[in-house]
């Protein structure tokens, strides 16, 4: 555990901004018409493609990869199964793709973890900006700051109050030292003037568990893990969004960034493939993905789990991921997060 006051990097470069936003305003412009496709598909390279999920099942990353993989597999008139394989943040499965036949059967469906690890493991062994090709982006995921619904926190300000009088006295809970939660929390101290006690646990479902028996006073969590629990009746209190922007999902939900100006944390969705896969197959993914993206019931889908849809190439995806790995080497370095 550690206190966590330390003046933090930005978490979100104004061009990610600029795109997302872009891409949220396109979706909703559009989503009022049908793509026409052409029922006549080449046959995609391989029977049987696999999305590796490198977290454990009934994560985050699984409902949108099982959508991706569902939508896919009608267009493409092929399969795709979605395999996890969890362990070391994310890197097993990552190693497992870039260990694959580069022949479309085998994808990574990842987050930005991705990004973290290279500064969070010296030792990694692998570069994910030189062995994984980058396909497509999909998806931006809010964090919402969670306490119980019991809580005496009702707002962000309050919260921020009694903080500031009571330095490290808050505890905030993660799926794991260096997770996508706990910097989302260190940043928020940072950028608000506080000190909060870091609790990492094994995985959000673990953090939430402990949130909901009192033994940490407040958590980040993505939207997909948590829109059950809060809402009438629900047994957890959101007091703000991550995102600069208040959510569809939660529309009565505060962006974090109306009390701690600049505040943003999100994660990201995307696919990779193994270094040597031919860049036609690359193309032609990412292609077919941006199509799926473009669809109104699938959006409509993503919007329901408070994500936001976005487009991109895999030119662009693959600078997105250079400017994140460097992003939270900085990060990492200056809240002196090491691996436990």
């Amino acid at each position: 555990m550690r206190r966590c006051g330390v003046q933090l990097v930005n978490f979100r470069a104004w061009s990610f901004k600029t795109v997302r936003r872009r891409n949220f305003l396109l979706f909703a412009l559009i989503g009022g018409f049908s793509a026409f496709r052409s029922e006549a598909q080449n046959a995609w390279p391989a029977r049987v493609s696999r999305f590796i999920v490198p977290f454990a099942p009934a994560g985050a990353l699984d409902t949108p990869a099982r959508m991706i993989a569902q939508r896919l597999g009608s267009d493409l008139g092929a399969t795709f199964i979605v395999e996890n394989r969890a362990g070391a943040g994310g890197a097993v499965g990552a190693q497992a793709v870039m260990q694959a036949p580069s022949d479309g059967s085998t994808f990574l469906f990842t987050s930005s973890s991705v990004a973290i690890l290279p500064a969070l493991q010296p030792n990694l062994g692998f570069d994910p900006r030189s062995d994984l090709l980058p396909v497509s982006l999909v998806c931006d995921v809010a964090s919402v700051l969670l306490v119980r619904a019991n809580s005496r926190f009702a707002s962000v300000p309050q919260l921020v109050a009694e903080a500031r009088s009571a330095p490290g006295r808050l505890t905030y809970g993660s799926g794991g030292t260096g997770s996508s939660n706990h910097l989302a929390g260190a940043s928020f101290a940072s950028m608000a003037g506080i000190e909060l006690l870091h609790v990492p646990y094994r995985g959000t479902a673990q953090t939430l568990n402990a949130l909901y028996a009192g033994d940490i006073d407040l958590m980040f969590a993505p939207t997909l893990d948590i829109l059950g629990h809060v809402g009438e009746g629900g047994t957890l209190r959101p007091l703000g969004v991550s995102l600069p922007e208040r959510l569809p999902a939660l529309a009565d939900v505060p962006a974090i960034a109306e009390f701690v100006p600049g505040y943003e944390a999100s994660t990201w969705f995307g696919l990779a493939a193994p270094k040597k896969t031919p860049l036609e197959i690359v193309d032609k993914l990412n292609n077919e993905v941006n199509a799926c993206l473009s669809d109104p019931k699938l959006l409509a889908q993503l919007a329901d789990l408070g994500t936001i849809p976005i487009s991109m190439s895999p030119a662009d995806f693959g600078k997105l991921i250079a400017d994140e790995i460097d992003k939270w080497a900085k990060v990492i370095k200056t809240a002196n997060i090491k691996p436990e």
